[in-house]
């Protein structure tokens, strides 16, 4: 008989910068005790620059629209997508010494193990980043 895998955790934030705050701590108290040592400062830093991200780039800043996440474990990763209604793509940049801004991906792309851009089916686009277990553990 197959494992039966675990139900993905599932939040909706309203596109406000206070929803960072809440989102991060949602997601890092979701994980099991045993990993959060391990995982929770990476996947506490990914949640508040994607979700950071989403709100800048991919919304009207108004409450009604609301920022996605699911966090789910599968293939020796744990796996957060953060989604928003947004048409744009997030793209990795290099910015120069003087930037005030501009490095959320580069921090994103340091601290996962892969991770990606994905247009949604009916509306938004969705980023979706790995952190290996095994290398935590």
């Amino acid at each position: 008989m197959p494992e039966i895998p675990l139900v993905p955790a599932h939040w909706h934030f309203p596109a406000h910068p206070a929803s960072v705050r809440r989102a991060r701590h949602a997601v890092t108290e979701s994980l099991p005790h045993i990993l959060r040592p391990h995982l929770g400062d990476d996947l506490g830093l990914l949640t508040s620059e994607l979700v950071t991200n989403a709100i800048r780039h991919g919304t009207c800043r108004v409450d009604e629209d609301l920022i996605e996440l699911v966090l789910w474990p599968a293939d020796g990763h744990y796996w957060l997508a953060v989604s928003d209604p947004g048409t744009g793509k997030p793209v990795l940049t290099h910015p120069d010494a003087n930037a005030e801004n501009g490095r959320g991906l580069l921090l994103v792309d340091n601290l996962a193990t892969t991770w990606t851009v994905r247009a949604r089916p009916t509306r938004g686009t969705s980023v979706i980043a790995g952190l290996s277990l095994r290398q935590n553990t």
